[in-house]
């Protein structure tokens, strides 16, 4: 997927020239953070887990149907039942993927606040109108730590942004009964310390996380200088924090959304271990042709099974040229079918 990096790279750097304006949201980020935004947030979305238990018979159903007629045996993927109250397979996500800083890097922060929830509301009703078996329901995917091309304060070339952003997306997807994702990129970070710092969010029940292995850089490199890596160990970290999470604070299952647009970019993928308090989803990165994207999927996501997929769509990047965009139909064609849908 070599036509992808380029301008991939020119999305971590993006943010280098707010670099200085952010030095002290980090310092401030670490020592206090705002809680009256989330104390708010937690009494309007924390919700208990539901103790009655889940119909296992109905998720074996919805399963199958997800894995689409597959007959090699990798689809759907055997794993542990989610704790009842879990998003997943039972409502399909489509997200918009962003930071408000930044317009490169994602239709959420390109446009005007209420112009880009609007097009975000067509989207689902598009979605629910291909698929009406599924529940469809919206999602910001807020990037909260964006790798960098140069150092800075923190010493591992990612920048943490500032938690009022993100209490911003909080209340833009209250507006319209959204969930959130919040996105990291870990530069030369870990995946323990920067989920460790957005563990206030995660605890409110309509927040969820994603990890993006291509600005995982083990060896110290720069990011954007090539394309990243995370092992199971890394991903299987998320998960077992997410857990935690979970069970400490009666919580219904969390998702975890993983990147992945080359094979290396996840390695010892059948190590992954997704939990009953944990929805995996490993989520095709990447744009192009349609031709493009559909090898990088019989290739990277396909014949690498772990739990549930996702799909990205650029809405520029994609429809170069005489390039078009997938439409919900053609995606739906896909097998497994992707149940989480991203658009940048």
């Amino acid at each position: 997927m070599k036509k992808y990096f380029p301008l991939l790279v020119a999305a971590v750097t993006i943010i280098l020239l707010l670099s200085s304006t952010f030095s002290s949201c980090e310092k401030a980020n670490s020592n206090g953070r705002n809680k009256t935004a989330i104390k708010k947030t937690k009494a309007d979305s924390l919700k208990t887990t539901k103790t009655s238990l889940l119909d296992t018979i109905n998720y074996k159903k919805r399963m199958a149907v997800l894995s689409n007629g597959d007959t090699t045996g990798k689809w759907p993927v055997k794993t542990a039942y989610p704790l009842p109250g879990a998003l997943l397979p039972y409502k399909r996500i489509i997200a918009f993927y962003g930071n408000l800083y930044s317009k490169r890097m994602g239709i959420l922060g390109e446009l005007p606040k209420n112009e880009m929830l609007k097009k975000l509301k067509d989207e689902v009703a598009l979605w629910k109108a291909a698929d009406t078996t599924l529940e469809t329901v919206a999602a910001l995917h807020y990037i909260a730590v964006t790798a960098q091309g140069k150092n800075g304060s923190g010493n591992n070339y990612r920048l943490r942004m500032p938690f009022k952003q993100i209490d911003t997306v909080m209340a833009w997807a209250k507006e319209i009964d959204a969930l959130v994702f919040l996105d990291i990129q870990v530069g030369q970070s870990t995946v323990k310390d920067e989920i460790a710092m957005l563990t206030d969010y995660l605890k409110l029940s309509n927040v969820h996380l994603g990890i993006d292995p291509e600005f995982s850089m083990k060896n110290g490199e720069i990011p954007g200088s090539k394309i990243g890596t995370m092992s199971a160990n890394d991903i299987n970290d998320a998960i077992t924090f997410l857990t935690t999470l979970v069970k400490e604070n009666n919580l219904p299952p969390k998702v975890l959304i993983v990147h992945r647009f080359t094979k290396k970019m996840i390695t010892d993928y059948e190590k992954i271990k997704p939990t009953p308090q944990v929805q995996v989803v490993i989520d095709m990165d990447g744009f192009g042709s349609k031709e493009l994207k559909r090898a990088t999927w019989l290739r990277t996501i396909y014949p690498e099974p772990v739990q549930f997929t996702g799909f990205k769509l650029f809405y520029k990047n994609d429809t170069e040229g005489k390039n078009e965009m997938y439409t919900p139909q053609e995606l739906l064609q896909f097998i497994p079918k992707p149940i989480y849908i991203q658009y940048q």
